[in-house]
């Protein structure tokens, strides 16, 4: 059975009908772009030819709640997890919904990137920093720039509601003592726009519609080396990131592909992977890809995932607030 593609994006974004999902080995659901969740597969299915994969793309917050109205329903289609954070993957923990494996990969890995109990593993990290169009008025340094009377009206950011990143991000700034979320009223009184993903504000500052966007790394980075006119800052005063987790349903009926799964992601060759398509690895040793700064260079700002999910609703409803955002 082939790997569900461009030729069935409908289904894909619907979902995996019943039928097909309980022929394949294993089900995914991921939040990857398509074309990196087509390359994961691939590169998985070519260190397991044996093991038929299917998967299922959208945003963090979609695809969880197509898996919680599966789970509720008694009928979870899918079997391993690859999101935007950890986050979303703790509450599942605590909800016992997700089932421990203790990867022999975890070796080669930051104990702060994976659970202790071995319920879910980082696969990446994707920091959140500024990209700017290069005909535009200023190059921003800081966070702080964006409030700038030079950017007024200029400045476009996904809404927490749509992304499961863009949430990790506000809480982490939100956190920082200079920052708080008197900085996101002061974006919104500079005229920020807070709606869709990170893909929209790709597109609106590399358009020029807009000068400046907050944006997952990649996206800028990739673009730039196609040419577009673009930029990539990670702020002085750091940057937030989420780390695109892995994780095993409790409810699966393929734990031994299950394992396999999270074996190769974590493993040279998936990290490599990982590589190509742009993104920093988790794993400690590999080189980041073309286009980043030194990984001692990037400065990463704190979250803690066990207090970030507790107050998920509550920032949420303060940055909607905010932003008078529905997404």
């Amino acid at each position: 059975m082939k790997t569900l593609h461009s030729a069935f994006t409908a289904i894909v974004s619907l979902g995996i009908l019943a039928g097909s999902a309980n022929a394949a080995d294993l089900v995914l659901y991921t939040s990857q772009p398509n074309e990196d969740a087509q390359a994961t597969v691939d590169g998985f299915k070519s260190a397991n030819p044996g093991i038929d994969i299917q998967w299922v793309r959208d945003g963090t917050p979609k695809i969880m709640a197509k898996l919680m109205a599966e789970i509720e329903a008694g009928n979870p289609v899918a079997d391993v997890l690859l999101i935007a954070d950890t986050v979303t993957l703790e509450r599942m923990k605590q909800n016992k919904q997700l089932m421990a494996y203790k990867s022999p990969e975890a070796a080669n890995y930051d104990a702060a990137l994976y659970d202790a109990d071995g319920f879910y593993y980082s696969t990446k990290l994707i920091t959140t920093g500024i990209m700017y169009n290069t005909q535009g008025s200023m190059k921003p340094t800081s966070w702080k720039d964006l409030t700038k009377p030079e950017a007024k009206g200029l400045v476009t950011m996904p809404s927490p509601l749509t992304s499961g990143a863009a949430l990790i991000h506000a809480q982490t700034l939100a956190g920082v003592s200079s920052l708080g979320w008197d900085y996101y009223k002061a974006l919104k009184e500079n005229g920020a726009i807070a709606a869709g993903g990170n893909g929209a504000v790709l597109k609106s500052v590399a358009s020029g519609e807009k000068a400046y966007g907050v944006v997952v790394d990649y996206m800028p980075i990739r673009e730039k080396a196609k040419g577009a006119p673009v930029e990539f800052v990670f702020p002085e005063e750091g940057v937030s990131a989420v780390t695109e987790p892995v994780g095993i349903l409790a409810s699966t009926k393929h734990a031994d592909a299950a394992k396999k799964f999270v074996d190769y992601v974590l493993s040279v060759k998936g990290q490599e992977g990982f590589v190509k398509l742009g993104y920093i690895p988790a794993r400690n040793d590999i080189a980041l890809p073309e286009g980043f700064p030194a990984r001692d260079k990037i400065k990463v700002l704190p979250i803690n995932a066990a207090e970030a999910l507790k107050n998920s609703e509550k920032d949420i409803k303060t940055f909607s607030d905010i932003f008078e955002s529905k997404g």
